[in-house]
């Protein structure tokens, strides 16, 4: 079976490729800026289905992967950056503190449809302004949650993860893959 991922996200396809898979991308139709009140976990795995079945609808006999991820800090739902006030208020936020993310997957065949989460803390070194503002003008911080890269520059800001990597950069690999040959019988390495 076809692996179609319903994301314009690099990273999430560049994750796929490096494990092994062969994957078309098609972007999903959905506004990612819902309104509506729900705990993390849920919200992650809503657009995540929201997303995949977006792309589900013109697909034959695919399987369809979305995923959302989401930064919690204090509770609240942190969101991307949109300018460089946004994005230095936020990483003043991290500075120095734990906060979670929360990815969600859902997996779309003729056959299924199965969502799962994972979630990862993640600590953040004490930053001064001029690391803030020098990371700011990497131009890095926008278009991701949290206001962060961990698998770029952005790196060199955390102190610590408890949790799954690829959960933080938006593609948690391993357990997508644990489920893709268990129920859908497509194995990376074959």
């Amino acid at each position: 079976m076809k692996i179609i991922l319903a994301s314009s996200s690099p990273r999430r396809k560049a994750i796929l490729e490096n494990a092994g898979y062969q994957v078309e991308v098609r972007e999903p139709k959905v506004d990612e800026n819902l309104r509506i009140k729900l705990p993390p976990i849920d919200l992650v795995m809503k657009l995540a289905l929201l997303k995949a079945n977006s792309v589900f609808t013109q697909a034959d006999d695919e399987v369809v992967i979305g995923a959302d991820t989401i930064v919690c800090i204090d509770g609240k739902n942190v969101g991307k950056p949109q300018n460089v006030e946004q994005a230095r208020s936020l990483l003043r936020q991290l500075s120095g503190r734990l906060h979670r993310v929360y990815t969600g997957v859902a997996i779309l065949s003729k056959e299924r449809q199965e969502t799962f989460f994972v979630q990862a803390k993640v600590n953040f070194m004490k930053l001064d302004e001029d690391l803030i503002n020098r990371y700011i003008e990497t131009g890095e911080p926008f278009d991701k949650a949290g206001g962060y890269a961990i698998q770029g520059k952005g790196s060199i800001l955390v102190e610590s993860i408890d949790g799954d990597y690829y959960g933080v950069v938006g593609l948690p690999i391993a357990q997508l893959a644990k489920r893709l040959e268990r129920d859908y019988n497509i194995s990376a390495l074959s």
